[in-house]
């Protein structure tokens, strides 16, 4: 199967990264899309949830689609999430698969500074998902990266995480930013300044 994996500290899962996973889904016909909270970002400061917290809300937001899983090997592993690492596990348990790694458009020019990125460029496919009107040239790349580099546009949406909790703690609206499933668990488990 083609199997594409969405990473992310998903702190917490919003909309837009559901829409980058459907945008990659549907545009490169792939069959499952696999969602990894990391455990420890390598680029990120503490997050605001736990591990298991990112991980339960990230299964509350995909238990009702098909074709989405969740993955808790990052929480597994344990550690400072890097992409090589989870690869190398994923390899390892799912040899049959052929893997795509989903990363947003303004990441795919980071790519080169990426832990062991001659490995993972051998081995998958990355999707860069962009929006409407940004521009990625991927001549820009080195010459081993240009060919591992698919693209899939997504709807022009500007949410983030940061914003959300933003929202959260100042007490206003994040209806329709983050699915139900997500806000319910939020506020049962007082995450972002919410009384439970």
């Amino acid at each position: 199967m083609k199997i594409g994996i969405m990473g992310g500290t998903f702190d917490p899962i919003h909309m837009g990264h559901l829409l980058a996973a459907e945008a990659a889904r549907d545009s490169h016909a792939l069959d499952e899309i696999w969602f990894m909270p990391s455990h420890v970002p390598p680029h990120k400061r503490g997050a605001g949830a736990s591990g298991q917290q990112r991980l339960e809300m990230t299964e509350a937001a995909v238990k009702e689609v098909q074709h989405y899983e969740v993955l808790g090997i990052e929480m597994e592993l344990g550690g400072v999430s890097y992409t090589i690492d989870t690869m190398k596990e994923l390899w390892r348990r799912y040899p049959q698969h052929e893997f795509y790694f989903i990363v947003g458009a303004d990441m795919v020019n980071y790519l080169p500074k990426w832990e062991q990125i001659e490995e993972l460029a051998e081995r998958l496919t990355f999707i860069g998902v962009g929006r409407p009107g940004f521009q990625l040239h991927l001549d820009d790349l080195p010459d081993a990266l240009q060919d591992r580099v698919l693209l899939a546009e997504m709807p022009l949406v500007d949410i983030s995480s940061t914003a959300v909790r933003r929202r959260f703690a100042k007490g206003h609206s994040v209806r329709f930013m983050i699915p139900d499933a997500v806000h319910q668990y939020i506020v049962r488990s007082g995450l972002y300044g919410t009384k439970p």
